[in-house]
Parts: C-alpha cells; sequence; structure tokens
C-alpha cells in the first residue's frame, strides 16, 4: 500500500509541477500615452462674432486713406505731394496687412480705391487736363462705392453709399 501511495502522491507531483510551470497571462498594463500639447483655440475671424473686429482693422485704414484723400483734393497744388506720400504709405500698410479670407472682395476693393486715388492725385500734380482728373475722381468714387457696398453687406446692412467725391 505505501507503494501505490506513494506513485499517486509521485503522479499527482508531477501534474502540479506541470501546471505549476505553465505561464500564467497577465494583462499587458495600459500603455502611458504622452501627453499631447492642449489645442488652443484660435478664434474664426470670419464667424459672426469675430467679423466685426477682423473688418475693423481693415477699415481703419480705409478711413485714414479717405480722410487723407479729401485734404489732399482741396489743398495747392504745391502742397500735394506731402499728402500723396501719406496716402502711398497708408496704401503699402493695407497692402502688408493680414486679414481672413472672407474679407477678400473688401482688400480688393480697398486697395483698387486707394490705388485709383493715388493714380489721380499723382496726375493732379503732373498738371493733367480735368477731363483726366474727373474721369480718375469718378473710378476712385465707384471703387469707394464698391468697398461701402461690401462692407454694409458683411454686417448685414443693405444701403447705398451716399457721399460722393467733388473735385
Amino acid at each position: 500500500m505505501n507503494l501505490k501511495y506513494i506513485q499517486t502522491l509521485a503522479v499527482f507531483a508531477m501534474l502540479l509541477n506541470a501546471c505549476g510551470n505553465k505561464a500564467i497571462p497577465i494583462a499587458e498594463p495600459a500603455q502611458a500615452v504622452a501627453p499631447t500639447t492642449n489645442p488652443t483655440f484660435t478664434p474664426d475671424p470670419c464667424a459672426g462674432e469675430n467679423l466685426v473686429t477682423s473688418m475693423k482693422e481693415v477699415n481703419n485704414l480705409t478711413r485714414e486713406f479717405d480722410d487723407t484723400f479729401k485734404l489732399a483734393r482741396n489743398l495747392p497744388i504745391a502742397q500735394t505731394p506731402a499728402y500723396i506720400s501719406e496716402m502711398q504709405r497708408l496704401q503699402r500698410e493695407a497692402e502688408d496687412q493680414t486679414f481672413p479670407p472672407c474679407l477678400s472682395t473688401l482688400k480688393n476693393y480697398q486697395l483698387t480705391f486707394m490705388s485709383t486715388s493715388i493714380d489721380t492725385m499723382i496726375a493732379f500734380v503732373a498738371g493733367a487736363d480735368s477731363n483726366t482728373l474727373n474721369n480718375g475722381l469718378a473710378q476712385a468714387q465707384k471703387e469707394h462705392d464698391l468697398y461701402t457696398l461690401e462692407l454694409a453687406g458683411l454686417l448685414g446692412i443693405q444701403s447705398a453709399p451716399t457721399a460722393t467725391i467733388t473735385p
């Protein structure tokens, strides 16, 4: 009986030993995710609540240019070159200004108005005839009106400009 008992114990020990050496599957620890930089929120400059701010930056230069142009048209020819230089400075500043894509038409009208106005004032200093000057002023007025209509449309206002440029 001892022998049978020893044999059973030996078989049991071998079974136990076989089970004990088996690798027990353990779940892999979760890989630590490297922290990413927090995305920064950049407001859409073309969104309704931000559009007015975007337009204000563009319009401030237009207003300053328009004031300078009005003064230049009412000065003697000898004083005009200094104002032309100021108008050119404002135009370069407008050209260098960054703007959102939703304002590209507005910027186009702005820059065309500025360019036409400067060309007309240079023609005035150069002694152009009144027909050339009147055509230049009319074209500048047209571009200013297009700018004003685009600005009004972006603001949701539907009205026609009433200001006119007189020689």
